[in-house]
């Protein structure tokens, strides 16, 4: 099923080519002349240079044979209309040059700037470098002189702004097949660019600022986006106050099912996260050897030692959601737990090892959050880790197409995609979260919202965004060192409205 993307501006998310179409549409339909755009692109890129760098007076700018070129041509201009010191390094045959990049390349010579070609032996050593070269077009890893610049420009110690896209990230899918600048800041133009938000995207185009260069929101309307940006979570009535005479029978019973033998930590970081994040009963089963240690660490958890899957059926009975897989194992105890999940009709969020032991015997649903990371998105798919990176979004599509349910891709820029719903990309979340008990925060998350009432797509858009404000916030303090404790202990807050991210 085609999901409907309605596109917005601010929040929708192209490939390269629906961007291409919306300029077409502004250019063509809607009579907005190239060169005026281009000149806004380059506008865009001057206000935030300076914005950006304050104390900077010098600047290089490497540009391609293409429009980004000629965005870079206008940069150069409004550097040295301010009297700042400019070299524009040109690369690829200038005989390509056309059109409006032609007319900007004019335009700066005009004004008396001067083009050199970019050589091996070209000094880099500006206060500022502007990457101007290949835009969205990179399909392939880059060769030659291409590839020896955007070398260059990585070595070089001063600061770089990428136009509109880092020359060599892939932008519909944020893989570098070779080479790519990386960019401390990267100015976007007319649609957003999927790659810049997910997979290696984000590292490589730093601060990432969006300029809608005037185009019109009728534009958008005639373009379907590929993906949704999101940052905060979106909670429904869960934002709203609770009723004074709520109970917390009202707000759902979560049972977190794992925890095998030696294992115990992650449970019980799970029934701590969903408690964090409003539901009103939370169970865990668990190995018999964890039960008491659990209980005494969390005394609001309900633990129960659950020797076999006999045990397990009447915990499940009484829950309104389930979580399997922190912490579970691989062993018969684990599959036979998992045995008993998998037939009840209760939704259900899927991680860890039960997502490893999915893999080998596949079972759909249509109420279930699937949350892998990309090892075990690749050991669902029957492919290796890099293969999902190189395409985060086709990679959660199909994970949902052949499982079912939601797919919740974790990583920089998580991706969430269910069948016939627009995919959505975090934007929230930090480095810092990269560490042990992250995902058994985020499936408690989940689950919580589920059990107080939101369906499982919007639970797991929500979730994600409230793991990733928390963990924002808990990074405060610093990204290194932050542990998943810390992200349990700021949930409160962004449930609650009082922290969001930045």
């Amino acid at each position: 099923m085609k999901a409907n993307c309605q596109s917005s501006k601010p929040h929708s998310l192209y490939t390269a080519t629906q961007v291409r179409e919306l300029d077409r549409i502004a250019i063509e339909e809607q009579g907005i002349p190239g060169y005026t755009l281009m000149s806004r692109a380059g506008e865009a890129c001057w206000e935030l240079l300076q914005l950006r760098w304050p104390a900077a007076r010098s600047l290089q700018v490497l540009c391609g044979t293409g429009n980004n070129g000629g965005d870079g041509f206008i940069v150069a201009r409004l550097a040295l209309a301010a009297n700042w010191r400019v070299q524009v390094l040109q690369l690829g045959d200038v005989e390509r040059l056309q059109g409006d990049a032609l007319k900007a390349q004019t335009d700066f010579v005009s004004a008396g700037g001067q083009v050199a070609r970019f050589t091996a032996s070209a000094g880099l050593d500006a206060d500022v470098l502007v990457d101007a070269m290949l835009g969205t077009g990179v399909d392939r890893p880059l060769t030659d002189d291409w590839q020896l610049a955007v070398e260059r420009v990585n070595a070089s110690s001063s600061p770089v702004l990428s136009v509109d896209v880092p020359s060599g990230l892939q932008v519909d899918t944020g893989a570098v097949p070779g080479v790519a600048v990386r960019a401390d800041a990267t100015v976007t133009f007319i649609g957003r660019k999927a790659g810049l938000y997910t997979g290696v995207g984000p590292d490589y185009a730093g601060e990432t600022k969006f300029a809608d260069l005037g185009v019109p929101g009728v534009v958008y309307q005639q373009v379907s986006a590929v993906a949704r940006l999101v940052r905060h979570p979106s909670l429904g009535p869960l934002s709203g106050p609770r009723a004074r005479t709520a109970h917390k029978g009202q707000h759902g019973h979560v049972l977190v099912v794992g925890g095998g033998e030696g294992m115990g930590g992650a449970v019980r970081l799970a029934g701590e996260a969903a408690l964090r994040s409003g539901a009103g009963l939370v169970s865990v089963a668990t190995h018999p050897a964890h039960a008491g240690y659990i209980a005494s660490a969390c005394p609001e958890l309900m633990c129960h030692g659950v020797a076999d899957a006999q045990a397990l059926k009447p915990l499940v009975a009484s829950a309104d959601v389930l979580v399997v897989g922190p912490g579970l194992g691989r062993s018969v105890w684990a599959q036979s737990l998992l045995a008993v999940v998998l037939e009840t009709p209760q939704p259900r969020v899927v991680d860890a090892d039960a997502l490893n032991l999915l893999a080998h015997a596949p079972a759909a649903g249509d109420k279930q959050v699937l949350t892998p990371h990309p090892g075990e998105a690749a050991r669902l798919l029957g492919q290796d880790s890099a293969a999902v990176q190189q395409d985060r979004l086709a990679a959660a599509q199909a994970i949902a197409q052949q499982y079912g349910g939601v797919t919740v891709l974790k990583g920089a820029g998580t991706v969430i995609h269910a069948e016939g719903a627009c995919p959505v990309i975090c934007a929230a979340g930090n480095p810092g979260m990269a560490t042990a008990g992250m995902g058994d925060v985020l499936t408690g998350v989940i689950a919580a919202l589920i059990a107080q009432g939101m369906d499982v797509h919007a639970a797991a858009v929500a979730g994600v965004c409230m793991h990733a404000c928390a963990g924002d916030a808990a990074a405060a303090q610093g990204e290194r060192g932050l542990i998943a404790r810390d992200v349990i202990a700021a949930l409160r807050s962004v449930l609650n409205g009082q922290v969001e991210s930045a």
